[in-house]
């Protein structure tokens, strides 16, 4: 299912094929290095906003692209500084796109290292049972320019924050994770084509080492992450150290089963020479058992990974719980006493219903609501 808005995202071009695109309406090519100045370093909101081209540029800009694929339409933040933007596309669809800060000794909030969460579906048709993302289904993949506008929309609000960052042209976050809402390797051209203008001089100009994407386990499509020259990131939501596990919460591994995740691991791992990730959600009862533990352990010192527990985020609707902070400090005494490198988060707007997709539902209800009271 494909979206075609009145008019394209402009996030979504490259110098190709925007130069094929002024050249054939009678405007010089030399104009797209003016063009990409403003959109990503000056972050035009409107071809109105660039002053150095002709009238005759503007208005054609203005008739035939989008400076805004995505608006942001609502923001939480949590007692932790986590910020969760609600963003509205052009047909009516909501996706949400998380700021998560890590505040450095000795600088204020607003120095802070910001990593971006981003979402690449509007929904998700991967089903893991945990997931708020995926409790209504998949609707649609977001377009190539709707992924990169969520970027730009959060230097827009960040550099009111801090204007000496914006007069930089600096970008205004310091990582990017692809663990929004959806399975992002589903979307996976789109995707890559995102990442590749958020990379490019003439777009972000960010580090592809700092880009992490993030994947339930779609084996195809990791073995052809690792063919990329772009060396990013990976990390693997495993959520379950043994099938029996992983196939209660995640259908995706009756198809793709650890017995070939976790070779495609090992293929991208040694393509890349980084180490991975494995994103471990801690539920309790399901998967925080000193078994479950110690197979982790197995599974990750297998892969050289580091993994990363994230205490389970209550989502209304669903049966999972929490476990205890004895039992969350216990999982992750295991890990480390068994040789793995673990990191236990914390709250990361718990407060603010950070998972994937709570937001979004909660809206969706409102609006809902709203559109019966007013019928």
């Amino acid at each position: 299912m494909a979206f075609k808005p009145e008019k394209p995202s402009i996030h979504g071009e490259t110098p190709d094929t925007l130069g094929e695109r002024l050249v054939s309406a009678g405007h010089p090519r030399y104009r797209v290095g003016q063009i990409f100045e403003w959109i990503y370093p000056r972050r035009a909101e409107s071809a109105e906003a660039m002053t150095n081209l002709p009238a005759s540029l503007r208005t054609w800009l203005s008739d035939n692209y989008d400076f805004s694929a995505t608006d942001p339409m609502g923001k939480k933040t949590a007692s932790d500084i986590t910020q969760k933007l609600l963003q509205k596309l052009r047909d009516g669809s909501l996706i949400e796109t998380v700021i998560i800060r890590a505040p450095m000794e000795g600088v204020g909030q607003d120095k802070s290292r910001r990593t971006i969460c981003i979402s690449t579906q509007v929904g998700c048709a991967y089903g893991c049972k945990f997931c708020a993302s995926g409790l209504e289904g998949w609707k649609r993949d977001l377009s190539t320019g709707e992924i990169v506008s969520q970027l730009v929309q959060v230097c827009r609000i960040e550099d009111q924050a801090d204007p000496t960052r914006a007069a930089q042209g600096l970008a205004s976050f310091d990582n990017i994770v692809v663990m929004g809402m959806g399975e992002p390797l589903a979307n996976y051209d789109n995707l890559l084509a995102a990442l590749r203008i958020v990379n490019a001089p003439w777009g972000f100009g960010f580090g592809a080492r700092r880009i992490t994407i993030s994947t339930s386990g779609v084996v195809p499509k990791i073995l052809k992450l690792a063919e990329e020259p772009l060396g990013f990131r990976l990390a693997i939501s495993l959520h379950g150290a043994t099938n029996e596990v992983r196939n209660q919460i995640m259908p995706v591994n009756r198809k793709y089963p650890l017995e070939e995740l976790i070779p495609a691991a090992k293929v991208f791992a040694r393509q890349h020479g980084r180490m991975l990730t494995l994103e471990f959600i801690l539920i309790q009862d399901i998967n925080d058992s000193l078994e479950q533990a110690n197979k982790l352990a197995t599974i990750a010192r297998e892969l050289h990974a580091h993994v990363n527990l994230i205490p389970y985020n209550k989502v209304e609707g669903l049966p999972w719980v929490r476990p205890s902070l004895t039992r969350q400090d216990r999982f992750v005494k295991t890990l480390r006493a068994l040789g793995v490198t673990a990191t236990l988060r914390r709250e990361k707007g718990h407060d603010i219903d950070a998972a994937c997709g709570q937001l979004r539902l909660q809206k969706q209800k409102e609006l809902s609501q709203e559109a019966e009271s007013g019928s």
